[in-house]
């Protein structure tokens, strides 16, 4: 199915009609997960999954390793279609539309759905033309308009009064917190509505944690965030809601607050004490 959908041609493609963050309320339904099961060949990786992550906040998805998580992510823009042998059986919406319809112009939803991995992955290049890249790859190559982007993203990012007066310098002449704040901006610089975050802090120190997460903080005034973490306490500081993940199943999901203090779930309850995991 992933195959046969990647194999289409622009004009086979329907872009996912598009909304802008702004116009979205906060907490509102942005994405939505409605009986998702997947599988990596004959291995059954998540089993009906439930779930609504609202605009403008904080999602955090948390478990112990091999639970899933991080296959779920994957499936909101849709990059395990990059897998081969694997497959998605029910739904999952943007904007109450599905992103795996066959028509759906997966480049495009990667726009919307942008990623950041648990790695800082820079591309070879200048810190400007990191960022600039993805604007180019859309076809803007307005070198006025790329300026402004670069800035404003890496204002974004809290990075441009670290980097204004070496733009041109490598990009791997970062440190490593540096660089995953380039890999936001990155993500910011096409405009998405939606940022994933897969393990975002697990290589950096303490301190570029911390900036990490405050960043967090101000994006989720305009953007929607999934983050997968292994840090319940990181969990628990950034996030408006939770998923305690577990076998592929989501076990429990609500207020981070409840996730924590009051978990419905015995298996949630015994993972956020510790008990397990």
């Amino acid at each position: 199915m992933a195959e046969a959908q990647m194999q289409q041609t622009p004009s086979e493609a329907a872009t996912l009609p598009s909304v802008a963050p702004q116009q979205v309320p906060l907490g509102a339904a942005k994405m939505k997960a409605d009986g998702v099961d997947f599988y990596y060949g004959e291995f059954h990786a998540l089993k009906n999954v439930n779930i609504t992550v609202p605009a403008k906040q904080v999602t955090a998805l948390i478990g112990p390793s091999g639970c899933g998580k991080s296959t779920f992510l994957r499936a909101l823009n849709r990059m395990n279609d990059l897998i081969d042998g694997t497959r998605l059986t029910g739904k999952v919406t943007l904007d109450g539309r599905d992103i795996y319809e066959p028509r759906v112009d997966v480049v495009d939803l990667r726009k919307r759905v942008g990623m950041v991995f648990q790695k800082p992955n820079p591309f070879p290049m200048s810190i400007y033309d990191n960022i600039a890249y993805g604007p180019r790859i859309h076809g803007l190559n307005n070198r006025k308009k790329l300026n402004e982007i670069v800035e404003r993203t890496l204002r974004g990012s809290a990075l441009w009064d670290e980097v204004k007066d070496k733009l041109k310098v490598s990009a791997f002449a970062l440190s490593g917190g540096q660089q995953q704040r380039l890999c936001i901006a990155r993500t910011l610089a096409v405009e998405p509505e939606v940022i994933l975050m897969d393990e975002p802090c697990s290589a950096l120190d303490p301190n570029s944690t911390f900036r990490i997460e405050q960043l967090m903080e101000d994006l989720k005034r305009e953007y929607t965030i999934i983050i997968v973490t292994h840090n319940m306490q990181q969990a628990a500081r950034v996030s408006q809601k939770t998923g305690f993940f577990l076998r592929g199943e989501l076990k429990e999901f609500a207020d981070t607050e409840q996730i924590f203090n009051n978990p419905q779930d015995k298996d949630t309850e015994a993972y956020v004490e510790g008990r397990f995991g």
